[in-house]
C-alpha cells in the first residue's frame, strides 16, 4: 500500500491548487504547489491569491520582529554593608533561632529591594571565623555564641543569603576581614577558634584583640585559600575586604605591632627595605595575588576594596587625618594605580562641608588616582555622619557622587542600620535619587561570553499580551531589561532571573501597547542583543 498517498482538494471560492498528504501517523504537513492542472478561470478581474505554504485554513506567519532604538538603562552601584562582627547589624543577638536568622534577614533583603538597591555587601568572616559551612575555619561565635558551634538545625547562612539575594535582583558580595584573628567581643578563644589552632601565627594586641602577622608567609597561605574556598563553592558576585590591614594605633594602644620576629627573619633574610615599608610591601603583595587568584577562579568575581578614607594628610591639600599609609601600612593608592582591584570604596565619612576632609574634595583626588578606571564607588556614612538633615546631607553626597563620577556612579552604606535609623533616610532616597531601578555598572575589563539575544513570545491574553521570554545560556544571565512601547515611547524595567514571562497591559493611562523588547544582562552587567516585537 502506497502510504503517501495524495489527493486534490479544490477550495470553494478561491483559486488555486493545495496538496495534502496523509501520512502512515497522520500529521499533516505543507508541500510545494503542485502543477495547476484545473480549467482556467476567465474571471480577470478578481486577484489571484497567493499560494498557500500552511495548512488550509492557518493565516500565514508574519514577522512582526523589528528593530529599534532603545532606551538607555539606568546604572549606578547601589550597596549596604551589612556587618556580623560584635552583632551591629544580623544577627542581631548570637542566640537567635535559625528562624529568627533567617526572618532578620529576609526583612533587611526586603527592604533594600523596595527601596531600589542593587547590592548587598554580607560580612561572612569577621575575625578568622565563618558564616558558613567551612573546613577551614570555625563557625562564627556572632551566630551561634559559641565559636566552632554550627546552627541548629543546621544551615548554611552564606548559600541563604546568596539565594534570597538573588531572589531579589540583589548582587550578593562576601565581605571579609582579612588579618583580624579574634575580636574583643568575640568570648574568649576556645580550642577551636584560630588563635589556638595556628599560634605561631597570630599575634595578641593590648586591646583584647588577635592579630594575624600580614608578614608572614603561612597568613598568607591560609586567607588565600579562604578566599578560593569561598569563591569556588559559592554563588557570589565579588569578594570585598574592608579597611583593616595592619590594625589602627589604638588597638595596640598607641605601641608597635609586634611583628619583631618575622621583621629580624626579614632583616637576616638580606631584606634591605625600611620597617614600615617591608610592610607596605607585605600588604601589596597579598593584594595583587588575591586579585589575581578570585579572576583565575572565577572570572566574573570581582574584587572590591573599602580603604580609609584619607591616603595621606595633604592629599589632596588642606586634608588632615589619620594616615592609613603610615598607621595601617595600606599602600591604598597603589592598589587603585595599579589596578588590583574592580571596585575601590573610600571610606568618606565626613560632611560635604567638612573643611579638614571635604567630601568632594577627596572623591576627585581618589578619580585622579584612578589611572586604571576601576569602579570608584565611596562609602558614605549613613549612620551617624555629622549633620543635622542626615537624611539630605547623603542624598546631596549621592548626587555630588553622580556629578564626579558620570554614567559609572555608585556608593555603599554604612551601614543597613543607617537606613531605618532615621525615619527620613529612606523615603529620602526613594523619593530622590533611588526613584527609580538601576542596573549595576558594566565592568568591561573583565571579559564574559557574549549573550544570546533572548526568544520572545507574545499571545493573546484578552486585555493583556501574555509575554514569554528564555535564552539558550541561562545559566550566564543574571537579570532582564523589559521594554514596553506604549503610543511610540519606550518604558523600562528592571526583572529578576527567575521572572520568565509576564501579563503586559494593552492599554494603560489612555495609552496603548505597540511594542514590547527583552534584553538579558548578565554577571557583569553586559547587555545582550534585543528582540523587539510589535503587538497589534
Amino acid at each position: 500500500m502506497n502510504i503517501n498517498k495524495c489527493k486534490l482538494v479544490v477550495l470553494s471560492g478561491i483559486l488555486g491548487l493545495f496538496t495534502a498528504c496523509s501520512t502512515q501517523n497522520n500529521v499533516v504537513k505543507a508541500t510545494s504547489p503542485t502543477k495547476n492542472t484545473s480549467k482556467p478561470n476567465n474571471n480577470t478581474s478578481a486577484p489571484k491569491p497567493p499560494v498557500a505554504t500552511t495548512n488550509p485554513g492557518t493565516p500565514p506567519p508574519v514577522d512582526d520582529t523589528f528593530r529599534t532604538v532603545l532606551p538607555e538603562i539606568k546604572r549606578e552601584f547601589r550597596g549596604a554593608w551589612i556587618a556580623s562582627v560584635a552583632n551591629i547589624n544580623w544577627p542581631s543577638r548570637n542566640n537567635l533561632t535559625v528562624d529568627q536568622q533567617k526572618a532578620e534577614a529576609i526583612n533587611m533583603l526586603d527592604m533594600l529591594k523596595d527601596n531600589n538597591f542593587n547590592a548587598v555587601i554580607f560580612q561572612v568572616r569577621p575575625s578568622a571565623d565563618a558564616l558558613y559551612t567551612s573546613s577551614l575555619e570555625p563557625w562564627s561565635y556572632f551566630l551561634t555564641g559559641q565559636t566552632g558551634t554550627a546552627p541548629y538545625p543546621n544551615y548554611d547562612p552564606l548559600q541563604f543569603w546568596i539565594e534570597e539575594s538573588h531572589k531579589r535582583g540583589l548582587e550578593l558580595h562576601v565581605w571579609l576581614n582579612p588579618y583580624r584573628a579574634h575580636h574583643s567581643n568575640g568570648g574568649t578563644p576556645n580550642s577551636l577558634s584560630m588563635v589556638n589552632k595556628v599560634p605561631d601565627i597570630v599575634l595578641r594586641l593590648k586591646n583584647g584583640m588577635y592579630w594575624f602577622d600580614p608578614a608572614d608567609p603561612r597568613t598568607q597561605g591560609h586567607v588565600s585559600n579562604v578566599v578560593k574556598d569561598i569563591v569556588k563553592r559559592y554563588d557570589i558576585d565579588a569578594v570585598h575586604f574592608d579597611d583593616y590591614f595592619y590594625p589602627y594605633a589604638t588597638y595596640n594602644r598607641g605601641a608597635d605591632f609586634p611583628d619583631q620576629k618575622t621583621w629580624s627573619a626579614y632583616q637576616s633574610s638580606g631584606g634591605t627595605l625600611t620597617r614600615a615599608d617591608w610592610r607596605r610591601d607585605n600588604v601589596n603583595k597579598f593584594v595583587e595575588r588575591i586579585y589575581k587568584e578570585i579572576h583565575a577562579e572565577k572570572n566574573y568575581v570581582r574584587f572590591g576594596i573599602s580603604p580609609f578614607g584619607i591616603w595621606r594628610p595633604g592629599y589632596p591639600e588642606g586634608v588632615v587625618g589619620s594616615s592609613q599609609y603610615d598607621e595601617l601600612y595600606a599602600d591604598a593608592k597603589l592598589w587603585l594605580n595599579k589596578g588590583w582591584v574592580d571596585y575601590f570604596s573610600p571610606q568618606l565619612y565626613w560632611p560635604i562641608e567638612s573643611k579638614g576632609q571635604p567630601f568632594e574634595g577627596l572623591l576627585n583626588w581618589w578619580k585622579s588616582e584612578n589611572t586604571m578606571n576601576r569602579h570608584l564607588w565611596p562609602g558614605l556614612n549613613t549612620v551617624e555622619i555629622k549633620s543635622s538633615d542626615r537624611p539630605t546631607e547623603i542624598k546631596n553626597q549621592i548626587e555630588i557622587s553622580r556629578q564626579v563620577l558620570g554614567k559609572d556612579a555608585g556608593e555603599i552604606h554604612w551601614s543597613i542600620a543607617g537606613l531605618t535609623k532615621n525615619a527620613n533616610m529612606l523615603p529620602t532616597l526613594k523619593n530622590g535619587p533611588y526613584k527609580e531601578k538601576a542596573l549595576i555598572p558594566k565592568t568591561p575589563w573583565l571579559k564574559a561570553v557574549p549573550l544570546q539575544a533572548p526568544t520572545l513570545f507574545i499571545t493573546d491574553n484578552g486585555s493583556f499580551a501574555k509575554t514569554n521570554w528564555s535564552v539558550k545560556n541561562i545559566g550566564d544571565v543574571f537579570q532582564w531589561v523589559l521594554f514596553t512601547q506604549y503610543n511610540g515611547v519606550w518604558e523600562t524595567e528592571i526583572l529578576t532571573l527567575d521572572q520568565l514571562s509576564k501579563d503586559i497591559p494593552k492599554y494603560k493611562d489612555g495609552k496603548t501597547l505597540n511594542g514590547i523588547a527583552i534584553k538579558a544582562i548578565d554577571r557583569l552587567g553586559n547587555e545582550s542583543d534585543y528582540l523587539a516585537k510589535k503587538v497589534k
